[in-house]
């Protein structure tokens, strides 16, 4: 990363400072897997997003924060969003490939609709496009959102790792 870049490490213990680095964000982190490797797909109101929805999608994601979100990330997989009144107020999508695994990646609501299960139909939606690929769905989580890791055992996600992302800034 050339001077202001930026690079996220997911590290066994809390980063240490190195000169010529400064540290943006450092919390734990859980991995979750999906296991069993199926879901239960309810009716949704969720929908695709595609490429016309990037500046909508990045003002939810920037609001809401749930991870690193740029003006590309809708690129990296399939999206899914639920609109109220024309309005994006929920979404997750894919980010992350490894050979055989896809990372379920921003997942959030807008305040003003927590706990009406949109964050979870959009997941449904993501989760059931990477096993129809015969991929296995995993997911990162800062340890201490407790509403997010309780939907995603709900969905039949199991903590996998426990460690910390380091997201650093060359100075």
């Amino acid at each position: 990363a050339g001077t202001g870049g930026t690079v996220g490490l997911f590290l066994k213990d809390q980063h240490v400072a190195r000169a010529g680095w400064s540290v943006v964000a450092g919390p734990p982190l859980t991995q979750m897997i999906l296991s069993p490797k199926q879901i239960d797909l309810a009716p949704s109101d969720a929908q695709p997003l595609s490429a016309a929805d990037a500046a909508e999608m990045l003002a939810l994601a920037t609001k809401v924060k749930p991870g690193p979100f740029g003006p590309r990330t809708q690129e990296l997989g399939q999206f899914f969003g639920v609109r109220i009144n024309g309005k994006l107020v929920a979404m997750a999508g894919e980010r992350m490939k490894l050979p055989g695994y896809t990372e379920v990646s921003a997942v959030c609501t807008h305040a003003d609709h927590l706990g009406k299960g949109y964050a979870g139909s959009c997941m449904r939606l993501v989760i059931d496009g990477i096993l129809k690929r015969g991929e296995t769905p995993f997911l990162h989580v800062m340890s201490e959102n407790t509403r997010a890791i309780e939907l995603y055992t709900r969905l039949g996600f199991n903590a996998r790792w426990q460690g910390f992302v380091a997201v650093l800034r060359r100075d």
